[in-house]
């Protein structure tokens, strides 16, 4: 019901275990109608286990640092509302070369969850001491990406493109937790906070974008997530309506290494949804916010039908059963 034909399972040690994770790969391949689910096993210097658990990449939720709520997320300056720490590290840049290095002569995806500024200064060090070991080429091939990503400089931006790395991000934890007043102005006072997910300079410099919900962090919403990158709290990381679409549908196949994918084009895999729009349509967008101020948001777009690789796994018209 929400047109979500295809989805990335992140699991690992620390958030699911091994028989959620081979189960709902499972699940998905079963032939039934649900989503695709395409899935990643976050465990340092395990890609054998993560090829035999079905995942097609070593990485996703594989631990840089926590997060900024519990202050955890690793910071090169202290936190502004908790100044004797300054997060947690779980890498070093041995380890992240180590792995990376492994994933690439493996033919295997590698990936890091990093929020913080120290915690990206790491994994990037250790992607540029992989580069020594193995060749730029060969670390560029693999597509590696970075989960989150929301404490960026332009070093580091640099970085990723140097790198060939995708960002997998939430634009929704912008329009949670931006702005004065909120989560990031508390934790990390407001020049920080200010500069917090970078969308628009990742995508000016060519950094893919994949978007996604963090689901349970934030709810399953496309459509608010696409309205929530062209509404960044701060006007200079907002992107345009086509762009923030597009990091929505296509940028999640090509974060798999699907790039034929999550286009409608002659001779291609049958994955798309269907959608009333209540609100109109605007260059060739569903309209998703109001064109001024004043005026009360127009209605989100309704799925009326989902169809996963030729089977349709939702009809709004069918009658429910059971």
């Amino acid at each position: 019901a929400l047109g979500i034909a295809a989805l990335h399972e992140c699991g690992g040690p620390h958030t699911s275990d091994e028989d959620d994770f081979t189960m709902l790969l499972a699940l998905a391949r079963s032939g039934g109608r649900l989503p695709a689910v395409y899935g990643y096993w976050g465990e340092l210097n395990a890609v054998a286990k993560a090829r035999e658990l079905g995942a097609i990449g070593a990485g996703g939720d594989l631990f840089a640092d926590g997060a900024l709520g519990s202050h955890t997320a690793h910071l090169r300056r202290p936190y502004a509302d908790a100044p004797d720490t300054t997060g947690v590290g779980y890498v070093t840049e041995p380890q992240v070369a180590e792995h990376v290095i492994a994933c690439v002569r493996e033919g295997v995806q590698a990936g890091f969850h990093a929020i913080g500024d120290r915690a990206l200064a790491t994994v990037l060090g250790g992607f540029a001491a992989a580069a020594r070991d193995i060749g730029r080429d060969r670390v560029r091939a693999g597509r590696h990406r970075i989960e989150h990503a929301e404490l960026l400089d332009r070093s580091m931006i640099a970085a990723m493109v140097k790198y060939g790395l995708v960002a997998s991000v939430q634009p929704a934890f912008d329009r949670l937790w931006g702005g004065a007043g909120r989560m990031y102005a508390s934790r990390l006072g407001a020049e920080r906070a200010r500069v917090a997910n970078p969308l628009a300079a990742l995508a000016g410099v060519g950094v893919p974008l994949a978007f996604g919900s963090d689901a349970p962090v934030t709810p399953l919403d496309p459509w608010g997530t696409v309205v929530a990158a062209t509404r960044h709290h701060n006007p200079g990381q907002r992107l345009g309506p086509r762009a923030a679409f597009a990091a929505h549908t296509r940028g999640g196949w090509r974060a798999t290494g699907r790039d034929g994918e999550g286009a409608l084009l002659p001779g291609r895999r049958a994955t798309f949804a269907v959608w009333r729009a209540p609100g109109g349509v605007f260059d060739g967008l569903p309209r998703l916010v109001a064109q001024d101020p004043d005026e009360p948001a127009p209605p989100r777009p309704v799925c009326v039908r989902t169809v996963s690789r030729g089977v349709v796994i939702f009809d709004a018209d069918a009658p429910v059963s059971g």
